[in-house]
């Protein structure tokens, strides 16, 4: 199982505002396991802290704020998307202004500052957000689209178009995201000098330049046109008689802004608190369809504490129910546990499969047959016992005992034909014999029944 990470030291960047023009200087720091993504505003009386998660978006014109109350941080994607690429859990940044700064339109310093950082393993399990069926939020009347499906990676498509003679269809991949550094971090932001004159009458861009951003020209205005929005964005006047890209630097990729939209995408979707296996297909994105998205998504996770682990009948297990026999004192019609599919450090992965001629069924309601509680929890201590006696040599000479069991919770019932699959993990490493585990039944998707148990394993044969 992959570990969560953090940053392994703290690093600054200083720049401007794409939107307010200040001076803004951000750090970037570890945090403990299980943190999250948090920013400080460190300007503000008290310094409040607000949890850069989906559900705290509260506006996405030109950019992705998170607030709450009174508190708000803008033009956060960039940064987002940069950290989770690089596959950092958990960070604590500190700004002293209202927006992250734009830099130069992208995310590679960001990437670069990471990078240069370092990351430091932590002792936490990565817990991944794993797409088990297709979640699909469209726009009707933009046309926009994204959808999510199953993969086992996280990759990105994405397709733009736009009524201009100058970009008009534009499609960018990310197979996986270790690409995202170097085909996708360097891809700056973008804005049509049509749409100039309204942003900065919005009170938007008053730090935007041709050094933070690509300017498209993609419909001829006067001269005294482009000078008028040169003055009003403080930048020296610019002669331009062809149609096309106005930039200082020119393009670091002919599709450019496509790129730039799947970083966005990224930066959005970070949002969601967890690392994704699945692919992302985006037609037409913005950050508001991406945030519903985010939003459907976090309301999953939500709902589903843990998810089920992954399934495949036709792997071949890790133990079969020979060597379960062979560590387990359990006999028919006790045993519990059919086969073990998946097991790590930390945790464990079992199969029962539920027939109707199990011997509870004939008193345990036979005119409705349902699996009693106490043997779901019997079987999760079965598997938990599995896990306990592979960190020890010589497991056949050991036996394990439940001390306590706490916390149980029957959510749905179980009947003839489900398949359940029980997932422990360690809560705290074993000291002194003693351990303490979480454990969780599923059937399909479904949770059906979790509780934490205590247990001591001793070696008695």
């Amino acid at each position: 199982m992959q570990k969560q990470n953090t940053l392994a030291t703290s690093f600054t960047l200083q720049g401007k505002g794409l939107h307010t023009g200040l001076d803004i200087q951000i750090t970037f720091n570890p945090a403990p396991e299980n943190h999250g993504y948090k920013i400080k505003r460190v300007d503000l009386p008290d310094q409040p802290v607000i949890d850069a998660v989906a559900e705290n978006v509260i506006n996405m014109q030109r950019g992705t704020v998170v607030g709450k109350k009174d508190v708000f941080i803008g033009t956060i994607e960039h940064a987002m998307a940069a950290l989770y690429a690089a596959g950092v859990d958990n960070c604590l940044i500190e700004v002293n202004a209202p927006e992250f700064p734009i830099l130069d339109g992208s995310a590679i310093q960001y990437v670069e500052a990471i990078q240069k950082a370092g990351l430091q393993e932590q002792n936490a399990t990565k817990d991944f957000y794993i797409v088990k069926h297709k979640i699909e939020v469209k726009d009707e009347e933009s046309g926009a689209s994204i959808v999510i499906l199953p993969d086992d990676n996280f990759s990105v498509n994405v397709l733009i178009s736009f009524d201009s003679p100058v970009l008009t269809n534009q499609y960018a991949t990310m197979n996986q995201v270790g690409e995202f550094a170097s085909e996708i971090a360097a891809s700056r932001t973008f804005v049509f000098v049509r749409e100039i004159e309204t942003l900065l009458q919005h009170n938007l861009i008053k730090g935007g330049d041709l050094d933070n951003a690509i300017v498209i020209y993609d419909q001829k205005v006067s001269q005294e046109s482009l000078d008028k929005i040169a003055d009003m964005m403080n930048l020296p006047h610019k002669n331009v008689q062809e149609l096309g890209y106005i930039n200082n630097k020119p393009l670091v990729f002919d599709n450019e802004p496509a790129r730039h939209k799947l970083l966005d995408v990224i930066g959005d979707m970070a949002l969601i608190g967890k690392p994704i296996k699945g692919r992302i297909i985006a037609t037409h994105p913005g950050h508001s369809i991406n945030n519903k998205l985010a939003r459907i998504i976090r309301k999953d996770i939500k709902l589903n504490d843990v998810q089920a682990p992954v399934y495949d009948p036709n792997a071949t297990p890790v133990m079969d129910i020979n060597r379960i026999r062979e560590l387990l004192p359990h006999r028919y019609p006790f045993l519990l546990v059919d086969k073990i599919i998946e097991i790590g450090k930390n945790y464990i992965v079992g199969v029962k499969n539920i027939s109707v001629n199990e011997p509870f069924f004939q008193g345990h309601f036979p005119q409705e047959p349902v699996m009693p509680g106490v043997l779901q929890i019997e079987a999760m201590a079965q598997t938990g016992g599995l896990l306990v006696l592979n960190s020890v040599e010589e497991p056949e000479r050991y036996s394990t005992y439940f001390m306590k069991i706490d916390g149980v919770k029957f959510r749905q019932k179980v009947v003839p034909g489900d398949t359940l699959i029980l997932r422990l993990e360690l809560l705290a490493p074993i000291r002194r014999g003693i351990s303490t585990m979480k454990g969780y039944v599923f059937v399909g998707d479904k949770l059906v029944s979790e509780a934490e148990f205590m247990a001591q394993i001793i070696k008695n044969k």
